[in-house]
């Protein structure tokens, strides 16, 4: 029986960064991939296909708009799903390389199947031939992800219904689509379509898009779609999702009826958890199949521990990753830290938003005295010359101290941008850092120093 250190089950960011980190401190490490192909989901059916068709279709986009410099460009209108997908395989072709290189160069040994576990010590996997292999451990990191949630009641035929992996398989680009769920990625996509030209209808049963975010972003996002004539549905639910006459009718519990030619069903996901012989070990799952780890992602469960999207919130690439090393990291006693809270969230949607640290609400809740200061992109050179008049930056922070309380930004590079707040708030800094320090010109980053001065006239 082969013997090894550690075994991760699954390749995405979060198994990828674990069985690295277990590698540099000298441990014998093997990853099982379920695909054969290693990269987990956010490589294949995710994060960077979804991304770089989302870049396709802003580059499309922009030659529509080109105007503004006084170039007229047409495109042509059967444009379809493969052509907009030709940069994806690239990207993904690339991406594979990158991560198959850095496993082998650290000495990891890869096995393509489906993986299971035995006992704390002991995990069997079967390849595609259907031949099984039992491996022996003293550690092991489940990093097996997640799918999208389907609902039982409606048939998935990835004809006229679609979820957030299969949409990437459309034959066409339809003239209408229904998206169900405003959560990030249901925005996400429904901007991605309305940018193409798709009359889009969004149904999202709470009363604002994704309310995590600050109350002034989340309202810009819903009027920039609406600008893009994207019908955007606050506070009614589905009631049944079906196909009649070769397009998806879908009934709400309000009484409406919404017929189009596709429908993308976009209500969370799930953890990849069947067959992984963790229920006969006793380690929990909630209602959505997600693993309940402690701090140190351990499962509770001997030397067994979890991370990535098949534990749930946030459920990002960039959170998983570091997850994964400070998992390996914790099961080999090499440092005893804690994953940083301070986490900033990048959405694509078009335009793209970006926050870190507190928003108005979070601050209301605690109690604590605020102001705000906010830089609006038509204000900035950039701007003005990337013809973005609609993004806005805004702060929170203490009016006494001027400490840094939260960065919220909806707009172009929002995403690049945020780690500028990020650093700031990371080391207690203040709004004064903003306002004293030059930043180039014309850049996007002015927006902090703009926002800030504009904060500050609000409590001088």
């Amino acid at each position: 029986m082969e013997k090894y250190d550690l075994i991760v089950i699954g390749s995405g960011p979060a198994g990828e960064k674990a069985a690295i980190q277990a590698a540099k401190l000298r441990k014998k490490v093997a990853v099982i991939e379920s695909r054969g192909v290693v990269g987990g989901v956010c490589v294949h059916t995710g994060t960077l296909p979804s991304k770089t068709l989302r870049e396709t279709v802003l580059y499309l986009a922009g030659l529509k708009q080109r105007s503004v410099y006084g170039v007229v460009c047409s495109l042509k209108s059967d444009v379809t799903v493969s052509e907009l997908m030709y940069r994806t395989e690239h990207v993904i072709q690339q991406e594979l390389e990158v991560i198959q290189n850095k496993l082998t160069r650290n000495g990891i040994t890869v096995f393509g199947g489906h993986g299971r576990i035995l006992s704390p010590t002991q995990v069997v996997f079967e390849n595609e031939t259907g031949q099984t292999r039992t491996l022996e451990t003293d550690v092991i990191i489940i990093a097996a992800g997640s799918r999208p949630y389907r609902d039982t009641a409606i048939n998935f035929d990835e004809t006229y219904i679609f979820d957030s992996e299969s949409i990437l398989k459309l034959d066409k680009i339809p003239q209408s689509m229904i998206v169900i769920g405003g959560g990030v990625i249901g925005c996400e996509y429904a901007c991605i379509f309305a940018h193409l030209g798709v009359k889009l209808t969004l149904l999202e049963g709470k009363d604002r898009l994704m309310p995590f975010l600050d109350h002034e972003i989340s309202d810009t996002l819903t009027y920039l779609m609406r600008k893009n004539r994207t019908k955007v549905i606050f506070g009614d639910r589905m009631e049944k999702l079906e196909i009649k006459d070769g397009q998806v009718c879908l009934s709400t519990k309000a009484g409406r009826t919404l017929i189009a030619e596709k429908a993308l069903f976009a209500m969370g996901r799930v953890g990849n958890t069947a067959n992984l012989g963790i229920e006969e070990l006793g380690i929990k799952t909630n209602k959505r199949g997600l693993l309940q780890v402690d701090e140190n992602f351990h499962t509770g469960v001997a030397q067994i521990y979890a991370v990535g999207d098949i534990i749930g919130f946030p459920s990002l690439a960039s959170v998983s990753m570091d997850q994964g090393r400070l998992a390996a990291q914790h099961a080999f006693g090499a440092k005893d830290s804690r994953l940083n809270t301070l986490l900033p969230y990048g959405i694509y949607t078009i335009p793209e938003v970006s926050i870190v640290g507190y928003t108005e609400e979070e601050l209301n809740s605690q109690g604590l005295l605020y102001e705000t200061g906010v830089a609006r992109f038509y204000e900035l050179a950039r701007g003005q010359i990337a013809n973005d008049h609609d993004g806005m930056l805004k702060l929170t922070f203490c009016p006494k101290t001027k400490k840094l309380y939260g960065v919220h930004i909806i707009g172009e590079r929002a995403a690049d941008l945020i780690h500028i707040g990020q650093a700031v708030i990371s080391f207690g800094g203040t709004i004064d850092y903003f306002i004293d320090t030059v930043f180039n010109f014309p850049t996007m980053s002015e927006a902090y120093k703009v926002a800030a001065l504009n904060g500050l006239s609000g409590i001088g």
